[in-house]
């Protein structure tokens, strides 16, 4: 009896991580989902960032980006300091898209707005660089990605099917 928990307990951790394509490999599902205590629609397992603020709007992230930020933010601006982003030296994150700058398809928006996760899925099912939502060939190619919003400045449109998606079971 005690072996067949063991195998059942393996078989359920070791697809949760034997996938991925990055840093979330350590992780599994509770890495960032919780099942009973958590509250939301995501299910979140960490308190979301609400120290670091949108240069923007001055105001605090909310939703999943809030959640990102948990972790990948310095610690003086409320997150871990994984691997900390800056909302100054990176793309826009936390606003709604100008439409005469990109064309955005709707899985990369969240609430109307540019997110963490419409560029990135962070599932480690994701086997893209960096766990971006468009394979760049380990980022040789990221001109690719890009043309998912931007396809005007790379002369190539991104297809829906090749924007990775955890939630589409169908592929």
């Amino acid at each position: 009896m005690r072996l067949v928990c063991l195998l059942v307990a393996i078989l359920i951790v070791i697809p949760a991580v034997s996938f991925a394509a990055g840093a979330h490999e350590s992780l599994n599902c509770t890495g960032c989902h919780g099942i009973h205590t958590a509250k939301g629609d995501l299910i979140f397992a960490i308190a979301p960032n609400q120290k670091s603020l949108n240069p923007r709007t001055k105001k605090p992230y909310t939703g999943v980006t809030a959640l990102c930020l948990g972790c990948h933010e310095s610690a003086e601006k409320g997150g871990m300091g994984i691997m900390p982003i800056s909302a100054a030296m990176s793309h826009p994150y936390g606003i709604a898209p100008n439409p005469k700058v990109a064309s955005v398809p709707a899985v990369a928006l969240r609430d109307g707005k540019l997110g963490c996760v419409g560029c990135h899925d962070p599932h480690p099912s994701n086997p893209n660089y960096k766990y971006l939502r468009v394979d760049t060939k380990g980022g040789v190619q990221m001109q690719k990605f890009c043309s998912m919003c931007h396809p005007s400045k790379s002369g190539k449109k991104i297809l829906r099917k090749e924007i990775f998606n955890s939630m589409d079971e169908r592929k």
